[in-house]
């Protein structure tokens, strides 16, 4: 590893943290290239380097960061890596932590919202890793429900005779500073605020309006956070900022922002610990889960899936059980592993069918129905090449599916097309996959323009057939 030149001054605040751990030189070398290696990092430090670290020399990147988390594992409590005298670690990092206190969640995550204002194609630089998937999940599969949210005491009113004579006028949220109260009515807003975002990415994709969003939560989210409330509101407060939170990650996912979207969502489920919400920490590890099945990575992410299933418990609704299964069977299904795939389908196709009218089903879950689960078993047989299962499946989601979840619509008629073309039915699968191209070309999600070149490229092999021409003179200007 290239570090800097040294300093002079040697770093005597490492020296005492490395003297209170009672490391070694090596077994601190040691556990920071572990811990590299579970965030994907390939960084081979030795007792040497330790060495240049305690005369001064500065580690680069996402070191200092990685040495600090090794002593706050160690030391049981957390230091950040100016406490150890190190530079402030890079952004590819930052973002990963679980937060041991709700304070420090706030913080982890306001300074996402407050940097996330990049062109879509600096956002697209944020580094994913699969083995940053691990500790977060574990954390929160182990971890309990903080003891105490509730922050501040109620604002000082100022006496009517002593307040300046003004003309009233209505502050908007951004306004307030901190110490605001928050009331019932804050939290009804940010429930609605959640709605109506929700709305636009299923029918127009994350890209439309994610931008006013992360504002949102910046100037109007944050203020509340760092508010006063008592335990009841506070835990409602952290449930809707968890909720905008992985909101603003799965729109970023939407647009390919992939390492961006990995951090919100680990901040989501830790606000979601925050105000003691299980079974919404469990529907944050599926959209985990969600967003590894679609970068390729089948084992991670059945273990998010199966993790959200122990965290959950057998006590959940039937609907959420069948999300829950239905989120492994496609991990499942990208690692090709057909038995345990279909094992996984039935699950859910039982636990749905278990379902009831009258059952308390969480807003989140309420998405997951007949339609969901057809399409949930289209991509599977899809991705293990039951092309006649795939295509059956994928069309009773299209009948099923209203016209509001668009994005969802296009996605079922590209696994359409692409269960038509591996049944050789060449002109049919063309068709579908224009009309998929035309819906894309409306929508601001590269999630959506992906699944259409995933199409074409299995028409690869089919490029001079007749089909497959005019299909291409139709879309040529689309995308």
């Amino acid at each position: 590893m290239t570090e800097r030149p040294a300093q002079r001054t040697p770093n005597r605040q490492l020296a005492a943290l490395i003297a209170e751990a009672g490391f070694s030189n090596a077994g601190l070398a040691r556990r920071v290239d572990q811990l590299g290696l579970e965030h994907g990092l390939d960084l081979r430090y030795d007792k040497t380097s330790v060495t240049r670290w305690l005369r001064g020399q500065q580690p680069r990147g996402t070191t200092p960061a990685l040495i600090a988390e090794v002593f706050t594992r160690r030391l049981g409590r957390r230091l950040t890596a100016q406490d150890l005298g190190l530079d402030a670690c890079a952004p590819v990092y930052a973002g990963l932590e679980f937060a041991a206190t709700p304070e420090e969640a706030v913080d982890i995550v306001s300074g996402l919202w407050r940097k996330d204002s990049g062109s879509h194609a600096e956002l697209r630089k944020i580094a994913f890793t699969p083995a940053g998937l691990v500790v977060p999940s574990r954390d929160w599969l182990i971890g309990r429900a903080d003891e105490k949210v509730a922050r501040g005491e109620p604002l000082t009113r100022i006496p009517a005779q002593s307040r300046p004579v003004a003309v009233p006028r209505q502050r908007n949220q951004a306004e307030r500073g901190p110490g605001q109260k928050v009331t019932g009515g804050d939290i009804a807003a940010l429930r609605s605020v959640g709605e109506l975002f929700r709305s636009l990415d299923d029918m127009y994709g994350g890209g439309h309006a994610r931008q006013a969003l992360v504002r949102y939560l910046e100037h109007e989210c944050e203020p509340m956070l760092r508010g006063t409330y008592g335990e009841q509101t506070g835990r409602r407060l952290f449930a809707a900022a968890a909720d905008l939170t992985r909101l603003a990650g799965w729109t970023s996912y939407d647009i390919a922002a992939h390492g961006l979207a990995q951090r919100y969502f680990v901040q989501s489920l830790r606000l979601a610990q925050a105000a003691g919400d299980r079974p919404y920490g469990s529907y944050v590890l599926v959209t985990m889960s969600r967003q590894a099945v679609y970068l390729g990575h089948g084992r991670e992410a059945v273990q998010l899936a199966r993790v959200a299933q122990q965290g959950v418990g057998s006590g959940a609704p039937p609907v959420v059980q069948a999300l829950l299964h239905a989120c492994e069977a496609r991990g499942h299904g990208v690692l090709g592993e057909v038995r345990a795939c279909t094992a996984s389908l039935v699950r859910a196709e039982r636990s749905l069918e278990a379902a009831r009218p009258g059952d308390d089903v969480p807003y989140w879950a309420r998405f997951f129905d007949e339609a969901q689960l057809a399409d949930e078993f289209g991509h599977c047989h899809r991705d293990l090449q039951q092309f006649r299962a795939a295509a059956q499946h994928a069309e009773r989601s299209l009948q099923l599916r209203a016209p509001a979840y668009a994005r969802s619509r296009l996605f079922s008629r590209v696994v359409l097309a692409s269960a038509r073309l591996g049944l050789g039915e060449l002109d049919q699968a063309c068709a579908l996959g224009a009309e998929a191209a035309g819906a894309a070309a409306e929508m601001r999600s590269v999630r959506a323009v992906e699944y259409v070149r995933d199409f074409e490229r299995r028409l690869e092999p089919y490029r001079d057939a007749a089909p497959v021409r005019g299909y291409r003179d139709k879309v040529a200007a689309l995308l």
